[in-house]
Formats: C-alpha cells, structure tokens, sequence
C-alpha cells in the first residue's frame, strides 16, 4: 500500500492545553482554585494548581523543528507551533501530515491526571478533573466531529469516583480514560489489590479502555549516575514492560476477563520476548508458584486477549507481527514529541510496512482504533476522503517547518537529562 492511500489514526498523541480551558467548565464558586498559568521573572510559562506546579508546558512540543532545536520543553506558547494548543490549528497539522484522527492524552496534568489528583481537597480535585474532561470531549474533541478519540482523566483517589466517571464519560461517547501504568508509585493501591475493582467493573461495562501512558508513574530504568541522557531515551520502554510483565500474570482477569489495558508509547518489538519468557515460567514454576488461569490457558493467551499495543515508527515489531494477535496493534503519530514522524509519517509507516498485507496494514493503522474505542469518523467524512493523500490536499498551505525555538548550547543535553530524572521521581509525589 502507497503511503497516500494510508488511512492513519493515531492512539497516542498530545494537547498543549490552552490557558482558557477551565474558563467555561467550572462552576463559579470554584473559579479561584482553577489551575493557571503564571509567567514568572524570566518569562516562563507555568501551569499551577494551587501551590502544585504542572508539568512543563510545552513536553518536547518540537513538531517541525530541526533536532538541534529539540529542547526539553517550549517554554512559552510562542515558542511552539500553534497546532499543539489551537485545535483549529492542530487539525490543519493533521492534514498536513496525512493523519486523519488521534486519541489525545493530556500533558500538564502528567499522563495519568497526578497534578490534579493531588490538590489538598479532594471535591475539588473531582471538580477539576470533570471541568478538564468536559473541556477535552466539548471543546477539543467535539469541535471537530471525527478527528479525535477523546480520552478522560479520573478521580483514581477513589475507585469509587473513578468508576463515575467512566460512566459519565461513556455517556459523552468517551470510551478511553488514562490510567497510571504503576498506581502504586503514586501512593495509590496496587492493581493486585481489589481497590480497583469498581473501577475494573464500570470499564468491563462500559467498554472502556484502561490506556497505560509510559511515563505515567514515574518508574523506569535503574541506571548509573553519570549515565548519558541517551541512555535514559534509549531505556524509555522499561516503565511499559514493567506493566506489560505484572498484567501478564494479573488475577484480576479471573473477575473482569474483558477487561483491556493498552501499553502506550511503548513500543512492541519486545513484547513477543517477554510473552515468551512468561510461558516459560508458567512452565517451570507454576508447580511452586501455584498461578492459575482462569479463563485463558496461560500468559500468551492473556497478552493476545487483554493487552493492546502501539507503536510510532518501529521496525522489529513489525518483523515479528506473527507473533501478536493483529486485531490489538495499532500506530500513534506521537504528535508533537520528539519521537513522532509528522509530517511524514505516511512515508515512515510506508518503509516499514513490507512484511505487512494490505489486510494487516488497514487493521493496524485505523480499523482497530476504531472497533476498540467505537469512534467512527466515517459518519462525517467519506472514506474517500479519509486517506492521506486527501487530506494533504485539503491544507497545502500548512508551513510544516516550526520557525520558533532555539538550539541546544553546548553542554544543554546534561542539564536536560539531570531536569528529567527529578521529574519522573516527582510523579510519585
């Protein structure tokens, strides 16, 4: 298949929220205690909740920009392309870019919504977390009817309340909400215990993916001080094959069986080695262990029943797609990270896509985004109309180039990497 004719929705991409979003979704006794953005002395653009910083603004908002510009963050709006804050402008990038929907996650809020799950009043903290869910599916999402798979944040301080909000958001068509990839390094109950089980049962109900977001708690590599940063970038998975390994063998299915998670921004390639290994155990340790399966014969019958999977521009799992159970690998563009292809990913999936049939190809990179989280974009668009040569032709003036940033000093990649390190043990505070 020609890279024009690709059909490409993205299960991963990101918001570079807009200062005004709460403006019109919280109720006006609350409005003081919104998060907002504050510039400091040094003309930094800031999100706070109360006296909780957001995570940095613009999250490698480097979409167009050469790599020597790729700093750790953007920070001022100004320093970003508009398409990462404007969703007008977001769906201008997306046909340049040959890509016809994306499902959203959130970026100052951290992956799995910890700045507001962390506010000293919990009401409130529920009232925050309705107001950017309603921003997102209203505004966002809605104001370009089948561009976008919305995708909610819960109150996980209490499966009680998360599980409301599944529901509540099932109602607005939601069938996707961000979940931590490890609760527990958030100071949160462990998966393995049934804290969750409310939540568990209204996703079950509701047909709602549990999306586990890498970076989403904190955990990764244990590497040596000093390491370079491209040790840590290169590492980056080690988060999802942590949460990859524990949900392989998690006892929960015997209570929800239909329950999904998907491992996001993960990458695929190593799954089928760990699948291996996990039978290998089941194998040989089962008889100590005592592990039983309930409704699936072992680890690889779970990983191909429960466990979604998604990858940006990888080869190696493509090369052994033999391996997964096809109708739960999907694509993500990544959009404005530094590891996305836009605005060549049709190009990029192209090179990569030979071991893959047409049958394959179509599953991959839009049919199971839209059977998982029942989003059907053909209802306002035909599909005619949905490749990426279409949609390219739909904004030829799109500047593709990002002519704003600022490159990397000599000595800048340290001090980056020794920023990041703080940040990932801070999203378990």
């Amino acid at each position: 298949m020609q890279a024009k004719d690709l059909i490409l929705i993205s299960v991963d991409d990101h918001i570079c929220e807009p200062r005004a979003m709460f403006d019109a979704h919280v109720p006006a006794r609350y409005k003081d205690r919104a998060p907002r953005v504050v510039e400091d002395e040094n003309g930094r653009e800031q999100w706070w909740y109360g006296d909780l910083p957001g995570r940095n603004l613009g999250l490698n908002a480097v979409a167009g920009k050469p790599r020597e510009y790729f700093n750790l963050d953007a920070s001022r709006y100004d320093e970003m392309r508009p398409g990462c804050y404007d969703v007008n402008e977001r769906v201008k990038d997306m046909n340049a870019g040959g890509q016809l929907a994306g499902l959203n996650f959130p970026n100052w809020t951290g992956f799995a919504g910890q700045v507001l799950q962390n506010g000293p009043d919990p009401k409130v903290n529920e009232i925050m977390i309705q107001a950017y869910n309603d921003w997102h599916v209203d505004e966002w999402c809605g104001s370009h009817p089948g561009r976008f798979i919305p995708c909610g944040i819960l109150p996980l301080f209490d499966a009680e309340l998360a599980a409301k909000e599944v529901r509540r958001l099932a109602a607005k068509g939601v069938h996707a909400v961000t979940f931590s990839e490890n609760p527990e390094a958030l100071k949160l109950a462990t998966i393995h215990s049934d804290y969750w089980d409310p939540l568990y049962q209204a996703c079950v109900e509701n047909e709602t993916v549990l999306c586990c977001h890498l970076g989403s708690s904190g955990r990764g590599a244990q590497t040596s001080s000093g390491a370079p940063p491209s040790v840590m970038f290169t590492l980056a998975g080690a988060g999802s094959a942590a949460t990859f390994g524990e949900l392989l063998w998690a006892k929960f299915f015997d209570r929800f069986p239909t329950l999904r998670f998907s491992i996001t921004e993960g990458d695929i390639g190593w799954m089928p080695y760990f699948v291996w290994r996990a039978e290998h155990v089941h194998d040989r340790h089962s008889g100590w262990t005592q592990h039983t399966f309930k409704d699936v014969a072992g680890p690889r019958e779970r990983f191909h029943k429960n466990i979604l999977g998604c990858f940006i521009n990888e080869p190696v799992g493509i090369e052994l797609i033999h391996h997964f159970n096809i109708d739960n690998v999907f694509w993500e563009s990544d959009f404005p990270h530094s590891d996305g292809t836009w605005p060549l990913a049709p190009e990029s999936f192209e090179a990569i896509a030979g071991p893959l049939s047409d049958e394959q190809i179509n599953k991959i990179t839009y049919e199971n985004a839209i059977r998982h989280y029942h989003f059907d974009p053909f209802a306002h668009r035909p599909k005619e109309q949905c490749t990426a040569g279409a949609l390219r032709a739909e904004s030829p003036e799109v500047d593709v180039v990002t002519r704003v940033g600022m490159k990397v000093e000599e000595g800048e990649a340290r001090k980056l990497a020794s920023v990041l390190r703080p940040q990932a043990k801070a999203t378990a505070r």
